[in-house]
């Protein structure tokens, strides 16, 4: 983590306000942890009025910024470093991506970064991780030129312990088999890492969108004598897809009177999230 990097997390967006607001709770926590022992040293100033002041001390300076969107915005800029961590969209949101990250290179430049980190906060190596993605960052990066370099950090799921947020559930205690359940892939090889984890958990892979499926590795399970079930969303928030599967256990249960079905919850805004999220930048 270098001083004059900001870092901007992506998600794929919904129409459901839960994954947002995750997002920004995620964005201060990974604030938070990457600005610990900082403590004591100061803190960039807020947005201050274009005139004068007698109040800016000796090692602040002003910064007017041709690029800002608003015209004659001044900012005091202390010379100490505050980690620079906001997000973005892939879909739904405001703006395209592409104009996402150019407005928020408008505003690190104003802060004296040059350089953006950009970390997917997918869980699989999809079409949006290989392909969306790239290209909404080489659309950025061709409308700012080389005034703040850009570069895409590797997705939030390739780190090899993010597992061990799923496993550690009360929901889930003393069940007899387990169910990861993936929004899944079909770009070749996408799912390895689903498979994996699955495997390292002592569980079966199952998937939202392509086979196998949830209710066909429940009736799996029940046909190899297994009643006590525990389902793993393996999503980073609550929203609409997490609702849906818990429904289809729901319905599940019904269709299986003699399992006990126990759904996890999904990966969450936590500090230990954050703590994996500045693994994965402190360790490029």
């Amino acid at each position: 983590m270098l001083p004059s990097t900001a870092y901007l997390l992506v998600s794929h967006g919904s129409r459901d306000p839960r994954p947002q607001l995750g997002m920004e709770k995620l964005a201060e926590l990974v604030r938070s942890r990457m600005g610990e022992g900082k403590k004591g040293k100061e803190k960039f100033s807020s947005y201050l009025p274009f005139y004068p002041s007698s109040g800016w001390g000796s090692r602040q300076s002003l910064l007017y910024s041709r690029y800002s969107d608003k015209v004659g915005t001044a900012i005091a800029i202390s010379n100490a470093w505050t980690p620079l961590v906001e997000t973005a969209t892939l879909e739904l949101g405001n703006f395209p991506l592409h104009e996402q990250i150019r407005r928020f290179a408008n505003k690190a430049l104003a802060y004296s970064y040059h350089q953006i980190q950009v970390l997917p906060l997918f869980l699989l190596r999809g079409v949006h991780v290989m392909e969306d993605i790239p290209q909404e960052i080489a659309i950025a990066q061709q409308r700012i030129s080389d005034i703040v370099e850009i570069h895409q950090l590797p997705h939030l799921g390739s780190h090899p312990k993010l597992g061990q947020l799923l496993i550690n559930q009360e929901e889930i205690a003393d069940v007899e088999a387990k169910i990861l359940v993936s929004h899944g892939t079909r770009r070749i090889g996408g799912n390895q890492a689903v498979e994996i984890m699955a495997q390292n958990l002592d569980a079966i892979a199952a998937y939202w969108s392509v086979d196998p499926m949830l209710p066909q590795q429940v009736k799996d399970l029940a046909s190899k004598g297994y009643q006590e079930i525990g389902i793993l969303p393996y999503f980073l928030f609550s929203g609409g897809i997490t609702d849906a599967i818990a429904k289809t256990v729901t319905n599940l249960q019904q269709q299986f009177p003699q399992l006990h079905l126990k759904q996890g919850q999904p990966i969450g805004a936590t500090p230990q999230l954050a703590e994996l999220i500045v693994d994965l930048i402190a360790n490029l």
